[in-house]
């Protein structure tokens, strides 16, 4: 399905239908290489953690996850299928406000050192780099063997890049 860039408007939804949570595997299986999510040293199972889903025009056409742990929200993964129609802004919107409702006061995401693109699109959205995990996605990588060794652009995969807003 061709989606317009201007006559259907995003909608953000929680997964609720049985074809929504499908979905959200494939993508994870897709994007993520598995139904874990390894970050700060922690595994995380897909059936485990708070989901949005961004729909338009009735296509699926991005996803964000995250939990809230103590004093914070760690978004674990953003998805966008259609860049610059805002997406992934509205995404990262509904995460911020999850956390806002369920009082905390700040969100935590972890990228890879390879990923400018997306240092680029928090930076612009109130997020400041937080701590450099040197070697993380090297450990990752030793419980969850499908992250590659190479990122984005050749770059090799080593770090993990904490970023942090706060409210």
């Amino acid at each position: 399905m061709e989606l317009s860039r201007t006559h259907h408007p995003i909608q953000v939804i929680r997964p609720q239908r049985e074809t929504d949570r499908q979905w959200l595997l494939d993508l994870w299986n897709r994007e993520w290489g598995g139904e874990t999510m390894v970050s700060r040293g922690r595994v995380y199972r897909l059936e485990d953690v708070e989901a949005v889903i961004a729909v338009q025009g009735g296509a699926y056409v991005g996803a964000a996850t995250f939990v809230v742990l103590d004093e914070e929200c760690e978004l674990l993964s953003l998805n966008s299928q259609v860049e610059g129609i805002g997406v992934g802004t509205r995404l990262l919107q509904a995460v911020e406000d999850a956390a806002k409702q369920a009082g905390v006061s700040r969100v935590t995401l972890i990228t890879s050192n390879d990923n400018l693109k997306a240092m680029r699109f928090y930076q612009r959205r109130g997020y400041r780099f937080h701590a450099v995990h040197v070697g993380a996605i090297d450990e990752a990588r030793k419980r969850k063997p499908s992250i590659p060794h190479l990122g984005l652009d050749g770059i090799p995969l080593h770090d993990e890049i904490e970023m942090r807003k706060v409210w």
